[in-house]
């Protein structure tokens, strides 16, 4: 039976690929990607031709019915993004529901991602934490920020390098400027870089220089000196 697999792909160092995704990547019948001239080249580097066609999040409503009975037809698909794993604020939630609720087979596939390097590296606890993904540019930011505030697992969110300084003034603003983060920046590549302090050292950080990149925000749990003070008792 014809199966959907998702494929992460590298954040950054191309090397990242594992032999498993590259295999697919070959055996399928098409390949679905977010952006097929990004996609395109991943795969001359592979040595890797195949069909490809766009599955974004402008399209998705519209395409997962007909890609969900190509699967059904006999087809073997591949679904990738531009980097790291489909579905992880990146378009593939909405395929792999239609899948499932037509019995058909849905294959993930380990690989990049941006979330776990960042959380581990953070120096914050990792056995627990949440992941918010980006948070709302604009209704609600506030909110969600606020609530998170008297969250005690370690926060993790995804951020744009034109929207950093004002997301750390808002995490200021809400959580206290000593309320202790990691600001790590493009993961995997050449510049990778994760910057540690208080909000407000972190501000300083980036009023100095200018952010480039792609961001991953991690902010320590409310409390959690206290609270991982506790656990060692």
């Amino acid at each position: 039976m014809a199966q959907l697999y998702v494929v992460p792909t590298p954040i950054g160092n191309l090397e990242d690929i594992t032999l498993r995704a590259i295999n697919v990547l070959r055996s399928v019948d098409f390949i679905l990607a977010e952006d097929t001239r990004t996609t395109s080249h991943l795969l001359r580097h592979l040595g890797i031709e195949k069909p490809m066609y766009s599955h974004h999040k402008f399209n998705e409503h519209a395409t997962v019915g007909r890609v969900a009975e190509s699967i059904a037809a006999g087809k073997d698909v591949a679904l990738v993004s531009d980097a790291g794993t489909p579905g992880i604020s990146d378009p593939g939630f909405l395929l792999v529901r239609r899948c499932v609720e037509e019995g058909i087979e849905v294959v993930t596939l380990p690989g990049a991602t941006a979330l776990i390097p960042a959380v581990v590296q953070s120096g914050f606890p990792c056995d627990r934490f949440t992941f918010e993904g980006f948070l709302p540019q604009k209704k609600g930011r506030m909110k969600r920020l606020q609530e998170l505030a008297k969250e005690h697992r370690t926060v993790v969110l995804y951020e744009s390098p034109y929207r950093v300084v004002k997301c750390l003034e808002q995490i200021a603003e809400t959580m206290g400027e000593e309320r202790r983060v990691a600001v790590v920046r493009e993961i995997t590549k050449k510049f990778e870089q994760t910057v540690r302090g208080t909000v407000a050292e972190c501000l300083d950080h980036f009023h100095e220089h200018e952010p480039k990149g792609e961001f991953v925000i991690v902010i320590e749990g409310y409390d959690a000196k206290s609270v991982a003070h506790d656990e060692e008792e």
